[in-house]
């Protein structure tokens, strides 16, 4: 358990200290556009979302140990490569190379304390596996600050001495296991147009004020991604080992689950972006006052994960998943109300902190731990990574479509336009997830997921 919580926890602080980082890099790199910085958060989570199942399935077939030991070294010098980039393009590319460590590093992680857990403990397992990221995540704004009023790159140097202590731990304690090398590999070619599809969207989006909607290249630009969609579909369809397989999707509490959390998740990126630009940009605070601003929502997060059980088990995993998107759509807008270009912290930016930070609590670890309940054994690693795939999307287009509400230069009335749009899609992820049935599904038999 601590060598699998060394390697989620560096990749859930990266997160959130890139996103507090993201005004200092504008600084440092010459000004550059938030369009431009975008690509710095899109480009790892792009990355990140098309290789988590490929990077699953080959973890299933030459072991979920090897996995992980490589994505954690992949992860630790592609941090290093970040903190010594001479430009933003460079740092865009260290930060693809980074997403592929985290790629095999993550779903493998799942899978170790998956395997290693009895049935029945299995879903506190997975919540105190997402309380992990939840520290990591309250620790992340303040880390972060701190690290960036010295020097943005220590932002990324911070992964390395956590990354080597969990390699060095992991080469010794962690468990070998008996992977399944029969069956063809997976899909690479599927992941790269995934990417391409990913990648084609948030361009479009991220480029719609600056083009105009009804431009030529808004038009051919989302006509590609939507191309690119097709022809991944095509090819999850008929390719023997997918990216995303079909059939786990038509498992119900899977498939209902992995959609509220994408749409979860378009809601948390623009929620998280928001808070860093305004502290920073419309209030005017450094960076490690607004890592502070920022950690309360946060740190409630593993608190309500490893506490939730008795919530789950009086509402439903689609109840309590429901309540936490509708109050985190109140935070929301909350500030959308309440928040004034005058700073006004304890009245009104901490309470819709809070409020946002105890609707993650609920919403994303149970929408986690009803999909990874729900999937076959022999699905831990896959079904896990395309969970993640799913709210790694949702990050991208999350950014994306902030990017665009907010425009450049950003006024407060576009930050609240941000934060209407946000909720709304969170009411819509509260709505997916009442979907899920009460009590917890049943595991299928693998058989069926094939």
């Amino acid at each position: 358990m601590w060598i699998v919580s060394a390697g989620v926890f560096v990749v859930n602080l990266d997160l959130f200290i890139v996103n507090v980082a993201v005004p200092a890099l504008g600084a440092s790199f010459d000004g550059t556009s938030l369009a431009a910085l975008s690509w710095v958060l899109n480009a790892y989570a792009i990355v990140f979302a098309a290789l988590l199942v490929p990077a699953g399935r080959l973890a299933d077939r030459y072991g979920h140990r090897r996995g992980f030991l490589l994505g954690l070294a992949v992860f630790t010098v592609a941090s290093v490569l970040c903190a010594l980039a001479p430009g933003v393009g460079w740092l865009i590319a260290a930060r693809a190379v980074q997403a592929a460590g985290a790629a095999a590093l993550i779903p493998t992680s799942l899978a170790l304390l998956l395997v290693a857990t009895p049935a029945e403990r299995r879903p506190r397992a997975v919540r105190s596996w997402a309380a992990i990221g939840g520290i990591a995540a309250g620790l992340g704004p303040v880390v972060g600050g701190l690290l960036v009023e010295a020097d943005w790159r220590w932002v990324f140097l911070v992964n390395a001495p956590v990354g080597v202590a969990g390699l060095v731990a992991g080469a010794r304690a962690l468990p070998a296991d008996r992977p399944d090398r029969s069956g063809p590999l997976p899909d690479l070619p599927g992941a790269a147009v995934l990417t391409g599809a990913i990648g084609a969207l948030a361009l479009a989006l991220v480029k719609a004020q600056e083009w105009g909607w009804s431009s030529g290249r808004f038009a051919v630009t989302l006509a590609v991604a939507l191309g690119l969609v097709a022809v991944f579909g095509w090819r999850s369809a008929r390719h023997p080992a997918p990216v995303v397989e079909l059939p786990l999707l038509r498992i119900p509490a899977f498939g209902v689950a992995t959609v509220a959390a994408l749409l979860f998740t378009v809601a948390f990126a623009a929620m998280l972006l928001t808070a860093v630009l305004w502290c920073q940009q419309v209030w005017g605070w450094s960076a490690i006052r607004t890592g502070l601003a920022i950690a309360p929502g946060p740190l409630v997060v593993p608190v309500l994960a490893v506490a939730s059980g008795p919530v789950v088990r009086r509402l439903g995993a689609g109840g309590t998943a429901a309540a936490g998107c509708l109050l985190f759509a109140a935070g929301l807008v909350w500030w959308a109300v309440g928040v004034d270009t005058v700073p006004r912290y304890a009245t009104g930016f901490l309470p819709g902190m809070l409020i946002t930070g105890i609707g993650v609590g609920l919403a994303l670890p149970t929408l986690v731990g009803a999909a990874a309940t729900a999937l076959p054994p022999d699905r831990f690693a896959t079904g896990s990574a395309l969970t993640t795939m799913a709210r790694q999307t949702g990050s991208v287009l999350g950014v994306a479509v902030t990017v665009t509400v907010l425009g450049a230069p950003a006024t407060a009335t576009a930050f609240r336009q941000g934060w209407y749009a946000a909720a709304g899609a969170a009411v819509v992820a509260a709505g997916i997830a009442l979907v899920l049935r009460r009590p917890a599904p049943v595991p299928v038999p693998a058989a069926a997921a094939r």
